[in-house]
């Protein structure tokens, strides 16, 4: 026993990774997840534009459940803006709404809600129903009218059903990649080193940015064959239908792919052994899971865990993998989510090779 404590006590970096994680993930967790959805990109079409318009819009404000974003000046502008996930739900308020409201035909609302977030789409549609009854109920016992003054007409988008598997299964995919990619990569320098082979690497022609892309391309051919059979089981098993371009949605996996090696790659060239490798990597898997978007919604966050999510690659994916499959996006919906995963995945592979020159000066 006190030989196993002198040598965990001398590891001082296995040391570090049983106790330092743990605590900052209970902390960041504690702060960062929250059911309840705050703060939804809105946008607003407002063709009325009075005083009770106004007055209405802000009720939706003052929810905290809904953030304007933007006033638009068509619903073929906001339909963009939700498709291209820019916003969660869009509010249409007609000409004729004041005249209509104290009327007897009543006013009407469109509200069109992105399904393809189940549990934000729930809750927008929860609380933009009892908003406008809550004003309905207002307006009825001031004005004593026959008819209810407000109805809202709710539209859900891209998933009308509602079905989980459509939200989960694109998000599953960007994690599982992840998982699989990242420990294949944070292996394979520590394993040359363990074996006593990275020394004929050292002594090959090789440079080092050709010994570093050598060690990558296997992994990226089978993560993307791996990737391809699982958006095959996604579509046809559990029946998610796929509304945007396939092509699009292929360059982003392999950029993604890309990046996740390059990132392993990474840990292998700072980790001593294969234990160590393990952790490093496991450390990463918690925090890409809650901050990346896959189960809560980032806009919930607290500013700090937000912008954390923002340097993880399995953001930009999930992000691009619900609007191309979900959403039916364009290429130009989600630029910037393509350079991004290129960038990230260029400045990783960099950063690894110049390391592992370093390494081994």
């Amino acid at each position: 026993m006190l030989k196993e404590f002198t040598i965990v006590l001398r590891d001082p970096l296995t040391l570090f990774f049983m106790l330092f994680p743990p605590l900052v993930e209970m902390i960041a967790f504690g702060f960062a997840l929250d059911n309840d959805v705050k703060y939804m990109a809105t946008v607003v079409y407002n063709e009325d534009k009075t005083v009770e318009s106004r007055k209405l819009i802000d009720m939706f404000v003052n929810t905290d459940t809904f953030r304007i974003t933007r006033e638009v000046n068509s619903v073929e502008e906001m339909m963009t803006e939700i498709r291209r996930g820019k916003a969660y739900v869009g509010i249409q308020i007609p000409p004729n709404f004041t005249r209509d409201l104290y009327s007897e035909r009543g006013a009407q609302v469109q509200v069109l809600i992105d399904g393809s977030n189940s549990s934000t789409a729930l809750q927008a549609l929860n609380t933009s129903l009892g908003i406008t009854l809550t004003r309905s109920v207002g307006t009825l016992l001031n004005e004593k009218a026959m008819t209810l003054p407000i109805e809202v007409r709710p539209q859900m988008l891209f998933n009308p059903s509602m079905r989980s598997p459509n939200f989960y299964l694109p998000g599953v995919i960007g994690v599982v990649l992840q998982i699989a990619t990242t420990f294949a990569t944070a292996m394979s320098v520590v394993r040359e080193r363990e074996r006593g082979t990275l020394e004929q690497l050292l002594v090959s022609p090789l440079s080092r940015w050709g010994l570093m892309l050598g060690k990558i391309i296997p992994y990226l051919v089978i993560g993307f064959i791996m990737a391809c059979a699982l958006f095959v089981l996604m579509r046809f098993v559990f029946q998610v239908p796929i509304a945007g371009s396939v092509g699009v949605l292929l360059v982003g996996t392999v950029l993604y792919i890309f990046s996740l090696l390059s990132l392993g790659l990474l840990v292998s060239t700072r980790a001593a052994n294969q234990m160590q490798a393990l952790q490093m990597t496991m450390t990463l898997i918690l925090p890409t899971v809650f901050f990346s978007g896959f189960i809560f919604p980032r806009e919930t966050m607290p500013t700090f865990f937000y912008w954390f999510g923002s340097v993880l690659p399995t953001t930009y994916y999930i992000n691009l993998l619900r609007g191309i499959i979900l959403r039916g996006a364009y290429l130009s919906d989600h630029t910037d989510d393509l350079l991004i995963l290129a960038g990230m995945g260029v400045f990783l592979f960099a950063v690894c090779a110049l390391r592992f020159r370093k390494k081994i000066a």
